[in-house]
């Protein structure tokens, strides 16, 4: 059966296709009376208005696209609720596709988004290099989440990751921990700010770094553990991941090899994921306000599509840690290991 159209609407309700064009786009200009007429055709029919089309048709988008980085990550997903909350408060419709972590398909991704001719882009902790970001830009507003910008076109919402790390680590020391690990985010947006942060904390505290190179996924965190327990020497008594999926994964390898989480081995995530507080995970994390982040990048996005700003806006939400189950203070003799 072929989809119903604006035409056969107005034949039903005995109407013209602009009345019922104004009664799709709300117009305020149709009367309670041939609104209704108008509705209950649509309903007879099962039209919806095609969302595309009538962009084109009034040169003015109500589509906003949104490129996650990965579809895996629960710290995506509660962000795009947020987006999509926002945006339809303001009568946007969202168009999501992933770039799976890779530059090259990031890049497909961006330009299947920008052939949707969207009122703008929202780009969720993208991989992709800055200057296909600017060039985008140039065509529609983009906003940056959970990465920097320097460019005056592209505004930014991101976490203080220096400051959460620096909560993840105070909080180990207050517990007694000395030796703690970092499980970084190798070259995710996200990662050198969270490096940054450990390794200032632990300076402070006079404390030795260890780094291990590792990814913002579950198995990078069982394979860096694993790296970790092979190499020798003192096991951390701590371990600061670098988000919560990488903690999964970390104290899933610590586990398999024998140690407790917390007895052994504490461990700390970063983004407070509804991951972490399942009562089985019941993980200790940073907190970034999810929702709060894809709210600002909806109203950045349509600030810059109204016209009511030109210069770039750079948020910065202060992170906070949640505290469960896996952190405790060090078990005495694997503290005074050397």
């Amino acid at each position: 059966m072929a989809r119903p159209t604006m035409e056969d609407v107005a034949a039903r309700a005995g109407v013209s296709r602009a009345l019922v064009s104004l009664v799709m786009r709300n117009s305020p200009k149709v009367s309670d009376h041939r609104r209704a007429a108008v509705r209950a055709a649509a309903a007879e029919l099962g039209y919806e208005p095609h969302v595309m089309a009538r962009s084109l048709a009034s040169r003015t988008s109500t589509v906003l696209g949104v490129m996650v980085s990965d579809l895996r990550n629960a710290f995506f997903a509660e962000v795009v609720e947020g987006l999509d909350a926002a945006a339809q408060a303001a009568g946007f419709d969202l168009v999501l596709n992933t770039g799976g972590r890779s530059p090259s398909r990031e890049r497909a991704a961006l330009r299947s988004l920008l052939s949707f001719r969207p009122a703008g882009v929202i780009l969720l902790s993208p991989v992709i290099a800055a200057s296909a970001i600017e060039a985008a830009s140039r065509q529609c507003p983009v906003v940056l989440v959970s990465r920097a910008s320097r460019a005056s076109t592209v505004d930014t919402v991101n976490d203080d990751g220096e400051a959460g790390a620096a909560l993840a680590v105070d909080h180990l020391v207050s517990l007694g921990h000395r030796r703690i690990a970092h499980l970084d985010g190798g070259g995710a947006a996200t990662a050198a700010a969270r490096r940054k942060g450990y390794l200032r904390t632990m300076r402070r505290h006079g404390l030795e770094p260890q780094v291990v190179h590792s990814e913002h996924t579950d198995t990078a965190g069982e394979k860096a553990v694993r790296d970790l327990l092979g190499a020798g020497g003192p096991v951390p008594t701590a371990v600061l991941a670098g988000n919560d999926f990488n903690a999964v994964g970390a104290i899933s390898a610590f586990e398999d090899a024998g140690f407790r989480v917390p007895g052994d081995v504490s461990v700390v995530g970063y983004d407070n994921t509804s991951l972490a507080a399942l009562r089985h995970v019941s993980l200790t994390t940073v907190d970034q306000p999810r929702s709060e982040m894809g709210r600002l990048a909806v109203e950045a996005l349509l600030e810059r599509v109204r016209g009511e700003r030109a210069e770039p806006v750079r948020h910065q939400l202060h992170p906070s840690l949640v505290v469960r189950s896996t952190t405790a203070a060090p078990d005495p003799e694997q503290a005074e290991a050397t």
